[in-house]
């Protein structure tokens, strides 16, 4: 949470000169941000957290060396508590997912208005998270989906408690923050985690969130 007595200060980062620019004035025009630093590539946007370590990262989801939703991913292995704030003109539902699982925590279409924009950085930099009102409906859909079963099942070989533990390798959380969660010992859930990855034909955990964002495993029958 950044200090409520100085500018929020913001990493910009899209591929496009124009928009970026345009970004950094319409943020720098307003006194409660400040742009520290900008970034058109996702290499270059790990450089500038390194080097600035900003309070939020507003970034685009298509960047031309990696996808904005996996730098997203690199930057908070680094910076846990780094927040990120997608402004993008893709409303499309696995982006939106994937940014979430990721650890984004906002997602707001580059069609909205200023003021909305402004809203969800204020929000963001005092801790909540904040999703487009258009794409949260979109969202909230899916996860209806996925706890109703109704979604395509592509992982139809885990077991119950895999897809209970698949989410949570998804979001993040380590073995012993997972078996806290689900009330196993360290050992076993390092277990179900190898097991989950060879089910699934992944090499590494950090695969699974993009695995998760294009697939709904349901949950088993009775």
């Amino acid at each position: 949470m950044s200090d409520p007595d100085r500018p929020l200060r913001i990493l910009v980062v899209d591929d496009h000169e124009v928009v970026r620019r345009g970004l950094i004035a319409f943020l720098n025009g307003h006194g409660q941000f400040e742009v520290v630093a900008e970034a058109g590539t996702g290499a270059e946007a790990i450089s500038q957290t390194r080097r600035f370590v900003p309070d939020l990262i507003l970034m685009d989801v298509r960047l031309p060396d990696a996808s904005g939703i996996e730098t997203c991913r690199l930057v908070r292995d680094e910076f846990p508590a780094m927040p990120v704030v997608f402004l993008t003109s893709s409303p499309d539902e696995v982006d939106v997912f994937a940014a979430i699982v990721a650890g984004a925590r906002g997602y707001v279409l580059k069609q909205t208005r200023s003021a909305e924009l402004v809203r969800t950085l204020e929000a963001v930099g005092r801790g909540d998270s904040l999703l487009d009102p258009r794409i949260t409906g979109m969202v909230l859909e899916r996860i209806r989906r996925m706890a109703s079963g109704t979604d395509s099942d592509d992982a139809p070989d885990l077991t119950a408690r895999e897809r209970e533990i698949l989410p949570l390798i998804a979001a993040g959380q380590t073995n012993k923050e997972i078996a806290a969660a689900v009330f196993l010992s360290d050992k076993t859930v390092k277990n179900y985690v190898s097991s989950i990855l060879a089910k699934l034909g992944l090499d590494r955990r950090t695969q699974v969130p993009s695995f998760v964002a294009q697939h709904d495993p349901q949950p088993p029958e009775g």
